[in-house]
C-alpha cells in the first residue's frame, strides 16, 4: 500500500505566519508559557475547543509550525486547497480514517508538531469528555503532550460579526508543561537534546484507557490553573 504523503512543514510555517498577522491584527492575544513547548522533536498540542478561532489562534501564536487534525467538513471549496497548502490534516470523524492516522503519525515520526482537539468537536472547552484519538497518538508515537488552554474566545459575540469574538478583545492562550501519556514513559534520546517518536509499545485497550484518564486529569488541571492565572 502506498504511504500517504506528509503535510508540508513549509506550508505549516506559512500558515503560522498568516495566523500571526490575522490573530494579532483582529484580536489581542496574550500568550503565556509558549517557552514550555519543546524547541525540537515530536510534540502533541492538546487544545480545548469552544470556538472556531481556537485552532487558528494556536496556529498563529505557537512557537513552532503546527499541523492540526481538522474535520473534513471544513475542507470545502477554496478552503480545501488552502488548508492542505498550509499543512493541515483532513480527518473523517465518522470512521477510522487510516490516511489521517498515518499522516498524523508521520508528522510525529518526522519530529513535527501535531495539534489535536481531544474533545473531538467544539463544546464547552473544558476537557470533560475526551476521545481516544489523543491517547492513541501519544502512546503510539511516544511524543510528549503539551496542554493548551484558549480562554476568552467564546465569552461574548462581537457586535460586527456575531460569530466571532469582539474585535480587539483579549484572548488568552496558556501553554502548560509537557507530560507523557503513560506515567514513567520516556522516549528515546536523539542525542541532540530533542525527543524522537518511539512509543512505549503498550497499545492494549487497558493501556489506552489508562493513558486517556491520565491525560484527562492533566488537561483538566492545566485548564484550572490557566483560569486562575488569567482570572477567566
Amino acid at each position: 500500500m502506498t504511504q500517504p504523503s506528509l503535510p508540508s512543514e513549509r506550508g505549516a510555517e506559512v500558515g503560522r505566519r498568516i495566523g500571526v498577522g490575522l490573530m494579532y491584527g483582529l484580536w489581542k492575544p496574550r500568550v503565556l508559557g509558549a517557552w514550555r513547548v519543546p524547541a525540537s522533536g515530536p510534540v502533541i498540542l492538546a487544545v480545548n475547543h469552544s470556538h472556531n478561532i481556537d485552532g487558528p489562534m494556536v496556529m498563529g501564536v505557537a512557537p513552532r509550525p503546527t499541523h492540526f487534525l481538522i474535520k473534513k467538513e471544513a475542507f470545502v471549496g477554496p478552503l480545501d486547497a488552502f488548508l492542505t497548502g498550509i499543512g493541515q490534516l483532513k480527518v473523517d470523524r465518522a470512521a477510522a480514517d487510516r490516511t489521517a492516522i498515518a499522516q498524523a503519525l508521520g508528522v510525529l515520526a518526522a519530529g513535527g508538531v501535531l495539534g489535536i482537539f481531544p474533545e473531538g468537536t467544539r463544546g464547552e472547552g473544558d476537557f470533560a469528555s475526551l476521545r481516544a484519538g489523543l491517547s492513541y497518538f501519544a502512546v503510539r508515537s511516544g511524543a510528549p503532550i503539551v496542554p493548551v488552554a484558549v480562554l476568552g474566545s467564546s465569552e461574548r459575540p462581537g457586535r460586527l460579526i456575531k460569530g466571532l469574538p469582539p474585535l480587539r478583545s483579549r484572548v488568552d492562550v496558556v501553554f502548560g508543561d509537557p507530560f507523557d501519556a503513560i506515567e514513567g514513559a520516556r522516549s528515546s534520546d536523539t542525542g541532540g537534546g530533542g525527543r524522537r517518536a518511539g512509543g512505549s509499545g503498550r497499545r492494549t485497550r487497558a493501556a489506552l484507557d489508562e493513558a486517556t484518564e491520565r491525560i484527562r486529569k492533566q488537561l483538566t488541571s492545566h485548564l484550572e490553573n490557566a483560569r486562575r492565572l488569567t482570572g477567566r
